[in-house]
């Protein structure tokens, strides 16, 4: 029995030990498992219920307040959007309406204006102008003519004020004085003598240059001039003109509208690049008087309802009657559309 004793204790020592180490990692376990429970409950517990994540919370829009109202027109003043504007009897030149009118603008491609003038007044209209490889390198609108084709000067004439062709105002500058920056101090020199002072021109076609400006005041009194001369006049005031192009006929639209928008438009040329905004110099008749109206850096619906305002104003300073006559078709019909 003594030597037995100690041997029955060392077992149950290691019973013991074996059972407490048992109970400890369930206890462990069981620590763990409720620390995973509760964090899993807290995950779930801060989780948006499908109802939540469907639901989106109103939207309040601040009210925006009023805009202000527009100044009134004084007595005498147009509604116009234009930021230059002027309005002139053709017969005398004295001015009926102006507002901003000695303000710098680009002119745009109511440039042309002045360019056609320049090559009707050197004369000989007939002679053939080879079109060369310079005058092709110009930004649209162009005509797309082919180095080596001629055409007439009068022909050219007429794609540059109805179809506005920069690359005919190139042709054009070239067949006069040899190179364009020589034609641009004929451009200059005519201006300043029909005293258009305020004016500076560098390009035949009117694409931007910062050096390349005028005033709504130059730019009529440059129209004005333009307008005296019947070949010019005639080319204004046509609707379309068809000339061959190589060996394919093409129909030369006008671009100004006025044409068949406005009973007794005479012309005369529309103007657009980014920085000029819409340029617009427009004419009309009415019973034996006549009005030339510039709109300058004005927006799209504007060039038309500003120059429609300018025109109706002046001719009624004149003593027009109403427009109630319908527009005469010049030249050829007006396309039907």
């Amino acid at each position: 029995m003594e030597k037995s004793f100690p041997n029955n204790m060392f077992r149950i020592l290691i019973a013991l030990l074996l059972l407490g180490g048992v109970c400890f990692g369930a206890t462990k376990k069981s620590s763990k498992s409720s620390k995973s429970s509760k964090t899993a409950a807290s995950k779930t517990a801060h989780k948006k219920s499908p109802a939540d994540s469907t639901t989106k919370k109103p939207v309040v829009k601040k009210a925006e307040p009023p805009p202000p109202p527009s100044a009134p027109l004084a007595p005498g003043e147009l509604p116009l959007a234009a930021r230059s504007a002027l309005c002139l009897d053709m017969k005398t030149g004295n001015v009926l309406y102006e507002k901003e009118a000695d303000e710098m603008e680009y002119p745009a491609s109511a440039t042309k204006i002045l360019t056609a003038l320049l090559v009707i007044e050197a004369g000989d209209l007939d002679r053939l102008v080879e079109i060369q490889i310079e005058d092709t390198k110009v930004e649209p609108s162009a005509l797309e003519f082919k180095p080596g084709e001629s055409y007439a000067r009068c022909d050219l004439l007429y794609a540059l004020l109805l179809k506005s062709a920069n690359d005919v105002a190139l042709a054009l500058a070239r067949d006069n004085a040899g190179v364009v920056e020589a034609f641009a101090e004929k451009m200059n020199k005519r201006a300043h003598e029909l005293g258009a002072d305020s004016s500076h021109f560098v390009n035949p076609h009117g694409l931007h240059d910062p050096h390349h400006f005028t005033t709504a005041r130059d730019l009529a009194i440059i129209a004005r001039t333009a307008m005296q001369n019947p070949i010019f006049r005639e080319i204004v005031g046509t609707l379309e003109k068809r000339m061959m192009r190589g060996e394919e006929e093409v129909l030369l639209r006008n671009h100004n509208k006025l044409l068949t928008r406005l009973p007794g438009c005479t012309g005369i040329k529309t103007g657009f690049t980014r920085q000029a905004q819409q340029v617009l110099v427009s004419g009309a008749m009415r019973e034996g008087r006549e009005v030339i109206s510039v709109v300058m850096h004005t927006n799209h619906p504007g060039i038309w309802k500003d120059s429609k305002l300018l025109l109706a104003d002046g001719l009624e300073k004149l003593g027009a009657p109403s427009d109630t006559a319908p527009p005469k078709p010049t030249n050829e019909t007006a396309d039907p559309k």
